[in-house]
């Protein structure tokens, strides 16, 4: 696996990207070698914040950890990955049966299998409107949710806005 390291507004140092490089090379047993682990620090008011992304082949593995230590905020974001692969290993075998992008064996097994645990408790079914970015967000804020599904009359694709820990707004795209 690859590990590709950024830092925003600070410069990080050779240090500590040798030890998230020594980490992620524990993750990478999970994966064939042209596997990429995204890794972004960011230092904002004092404090670290260290977010992981492996795409793997249409799965997406992310962790993310706010921290006053770098470095301790890289061992739980490990820790977070490892224990996403454990704990849907079961299923990412029947996914991924056939290909060669993931290497289950060395995946351990999650203590309690949490297969039960991912079930669809309510269904609710509405009507696509077409509708603008900003129309959408009024829609959600309208109805005190923190996500919208909506078609973007721009696009004429389903979108989806969404409010973000810090009250600022993200967008989904879909694109098929």
């Amino acid at each position: 696996m690859k590990v590709i390291i950024t830092s925003k507004n600070f410069n990080a140092s050779d240090h500590l990207k040798q030890t998230i490089e020594t980490k992620f090379d524990r993750l990478g047993k999970y994966f064939s070698n042209d596997i990429v682990a995204n890794v972004t620090l960011t230092m904002e008011k004092g404090r670290q914040t260290i977010e992981a992304t492996i795409n793997a082949k249409g799965t997406i593995f992310r962790a993310e950890e706010t921290n006053n230590d770098a470095y301790n905020g890289v061992d739980r974001v490990v820790e977070k990955l490892s224990s996403q692969m454990s704990r849907f290993k079961t299923k990412l075998q029947r996914k991924h049966k056939d290909h060669k992008e993931f290497l289950f064996a060395e995946v351990p097994d999650a203590a309690v299998e949490e297969a039960d645990e991912m079930r669809v408790v309510k269904t609710k079914k509405f009507d696509l409107l077409p509708m603008s970015v900003d129309e959408a967000i009024m829609q959600m804020e309208l109805l005190e949710h923190n996500f919208f599904v909506f078609l973007n009359m721009e696009s004429d694709s389903v979108n989806v806005v969404y409010k973000r820990k810090d009250n600022t707004y993200g967008l989904l795209e879909t694109h098929y």
